[in-house]
C-alpha cells in the first residue's frame, strides 16, 4: 500500500513508526527536525554539537516512541527532549573540560589511562532524567528577571513567542531578544558549571 506521508497527521506517522515503518521516522524527523534544530542552537558555538544533540534527541524519542501516547502532541514532547538533551551535552562538555583541565595539571605520566576517562563519555549514552529537568530548574532561577520569566515560558511551559508576547504584555521583537540572550546566558552558565 502507497502511503502520503508528508500529508499524514502525526498522530498516524507516530501509529506507522511504532509499527516499525521506516518511510514514517524519515517522515517524523524531516517535518520536525527544523524546529528541534532551532530550539537547540542556542546552547551551542559549534555546528557539530547541534547536529549531536539533533541526532540523540531524535534517537531517544524513537527509542521511547512505543510508550509515547499517540493522542498527545508530537512537537512538545519532541522538545521537552530536546531541551534536556542539549543541558545533558552541556554538562558532559562541562566535565569533559574539567578533566581535560585536571589532565594538564598533572604530570604527563597518566598517559592514555587519562585520556580514555575523557573519551569514553559519550552524550548518546546519556538519558533523559528527572535530575536534567532539576539542573535546568535551578539553572532558569539563577538568571536575571528579566530573561528568567521569558524563558520559564519558552522551556518549561513550552508557549510559542506569540503568546510569552501576550502574557507579558511584550512587544514580539522583545521577547525574541530575551529568549536568545536568556539561552546564551543559560549555555554560558552549564558551560561554567555556576550551578551544583
Amino acid at each position: 500500500m502507497q502511503y502520503d506521508y508528508r500529508n499524514m497527521t502525526s498522530r498516524t506517522l507516530v501509529e506507522l513508526a511504532k509499527k516499525g515503518d521506516q518511510t514514517a521516522f524519515r517522515a517524523i524527523y524531516e517535518r520536525f527536525s527544523a524546529q528541534v534544530r532551532s530550539r537547540v542552537s542556542g546552547y551551542f558555538v559549534w555546528v557539530a554539537d547541534v547536529d549531536d544533540v539533533v541526532s540523540v534527541t531524535f534517537q531517544k524519542f524513537f527509542a521511547k516512541l512505543d510508550s509515547f501516547d499517540s493522542s498527545r502532541e508530537v512537537l512538545p514532547w519532541l522538545m521537552k527532549i530536546a531541551s534536556r538533551t542539549a543541558l545533558d551535552h552541556l554538562d558532559v562538555m562541562r566535565r569533559e573540560d574539567e578533566k581535560k583541565e585536571g589532565l594538564k595539571s598533572k604530570d604527563t605520566e597518566m598517559g592514555d589511562e587519562g585520556r580514555d576517562i575523557i573519551t569514553d563519555i559519550n552524550p548518546e549514552d546519556e538519558i533523559i532524567s528527572n535530575e536534567a529537568h532539576d539542573r535546568l530548574m535551578a539553572f532558569l532561577k539563577e538568571l536575571p528577571p528579566i530573561y528568567g520569566e521569558v524563558m520559564q515560558k519558552y522551556m518549561v511551559e513550552e508557549l510559542e513567542y506569540e503568546k510569552i508576547a501576550e502574557e507579558l504584555g511584550l512587544e514580539l521583537n522583545t521577547v525574541r531578544t530575551r529568549i536568545r540572550r536568556g539561552k546564551e546566558k543559560l549555555a554560558e552558565m552549564m558551560q561554567r558549571g555556576e550551578i551544583e
